[in-house]
């Protein structure tokens, strides 16, 4: 149980500067409320129309691109790290996640999900 001691002390702590800040900007904060400020807006711009519009699912492919970026990057940067200790199966394998990957950029390019219109 004494190994949980300085955690349950450091977690105290974090938790208490997290309330203590919480109401220090609670009471030190300006309060001058107006209709205004309830107001939806976008950069500073009125709305005009309805809130609820459809994306093109051109951003969501996008999206997922970008998702398959991270997931290139997670698995290549430690795998490069040791590689001399996993030998040519590891080398093997990474080909082969390559090689998907670099399938799945070229689907993306024939499709045209990576050129903005």
């Amino acid at each position: 149980m004494t190994g949980y001691l300085p955690v349950a002390i450091f977690f105290a702590l974090i938790v208490g500067f997290a309330v203590v800040s919480l109401v220090a900007a609670r009471l030190v904060r300006p309060r001058r409320p107006f209709s205004s400020k309830s107001d939806n807006y976008e950069c500073g711009a009125e709305t005009i129309g309805e809130a609820w519009v459809q994306f093109p699912v051109g951003f969501y492919l996008v999206a997922l691109v970008f998702i398959v970026c991270d997931a290139l990057a997670v698995f290549l940067f430690p795998w490069a790290l040791v590689l001399r200790e996993l030998g040519t199966v590891a080398l093997a394998g990474m080909g082969l996640f390559l090689g998907i990957v670099a399938l799945g950029w070229t689907y993306a390019y024939r499709e045209g999900i990576l050129e903005w219109k």
